[in-house]
């Protein structure tokens, strides 16, 4: 039923509002709004919330914004002259592997002095609680920055990856990777003023790979633009978007290809689905309840304990 979704690539971006309307016209970009605010209701979420058994979560950059991690998208979205999607793609890492690495060290060391905020917070703290219960809360995000896991979150499928993660081109071997620097060439770089130069470090003093006798060159576990997504994990998501009865989509902006089809395949079955973005997105009027603001404010009251959950 899913599976002809996941066919799409992540570089895949739709523009076009799913309510059938341009997303650049203000009259019907309204309407949209409008939709959105008539299911506005947080006592009516709630009562679906008390009554939920499996719960899907899906995040996106919004819901870490607010922990200061930068995106990288947008007006200013640069780092140095690039952006993103410059970088952030096979063919960049074969022209050039040292400044990809440098673009890749710099998130990670910034990754490393951000924290959880209230609604990482509330969505693990939620899960925990509702696991005493016989209830499930799994955490699909978008996100590569594993301030899900900081939260404390278990149940968590990382569509897009890791910083903190490596793969071989050479063997295929994924691992864990917190080292600070990453690499001693890297020590100091990735400095990401417009006017730094790159350190043009040579391949041999890249991240290599520590498995016996391989020594292949590391690059980020991250599914890059143009690269489709682990198999293995979508289908964990086909799984979990099949049997969930209520799906959260939390600070994502419901363009990037196939997690903005997830919800709205779940609401297309009759599953309440809730948005909490700070503004609304093409598939908002395709959802049950939209709340407007910070994540950090809107979710933890809605994940707060109902009064008629039991705790034992």
């Amino acid at each position: 039923m899913l599976m002809s979704l996941f066919q799409f690539t992540s570089r895949r971006l739709a523009s076009q509002a799913y309510c059938g309307l341009k997303a650049s016209s203000s009259k019907k970009h309204k309407f949209c709004l409008e939709m959105a605010r008539r299911s506005s209701n947080m006592a009516d979420f709630r009562e679906v919330f008390a009554k939920a058994k499996h719960i899907v979560i899906i995040t996106g950059a919004g819901v870490s914004a607010e922990s200061g991690v930068p995106t990288f998208r947008g007006a200013g979205g640069f780092w140095r002259k690039w952006q993103a999607q410059e970088l952030a793609t096979p063919e960049a890492f074969a022209r050039n592997p040292s400044r990809v690495w440098e673009f890749y060290h710099y998130r990670r060391e910034v990754m490393l002095s951000k924290h959880p905020n209230p609604a990482h917070v509330a969505i693990a703290e939620c899960e925990k609680r509702l696991s005493k219960q016989g209830r499930s809360v799994v955490v699909i995000t978008q996100n590569i920055d594993e301030l899900h896991r900081k939260a404390g979150t278990k149940h968590l499928l990382e569509i897009h990856g890791s910083l903190f993660k490596t793969r071989c081109t050479n063997c295929g071997n994924v691992a864990a990777n917190y080292k600070s620097p990453i690499c001693p060439a890297l020590a100091g770089k990735g400095a990401p003023d417009p006017e730094a130069e790159d350190a043009v470090i040579p391949v041999e003093e890249l991240p290599q790979c520590e498995e016996d006798g391989c020594n292949g060159l590391l690059r980020p576990h991250v599914v890059w633009f143009g690269e489709t997504l682990d198999p293995d994990i979508l289908t964990e998501v086909e799984k979990e978007l099949d049997i969930c009865d209520l799906c959260l989509v939390v600070g994502t902006s419901s363009v990037v290809y196939p997690a903005a089809m997830f919800a709205p395949q779940v609401s297309a079955r009759g599953v309440p689905v809730a948005e909490f973005n700070m503004e609304a997105t093409p598939a908002t009027d395709r959802f049950r309840f939209h709340f407007s603001g910070p994540c950090g404010t809107t979710l933890p009251p809605a994940l707060a304990r109902h009064e008629t959950e039991i705790i034992s």
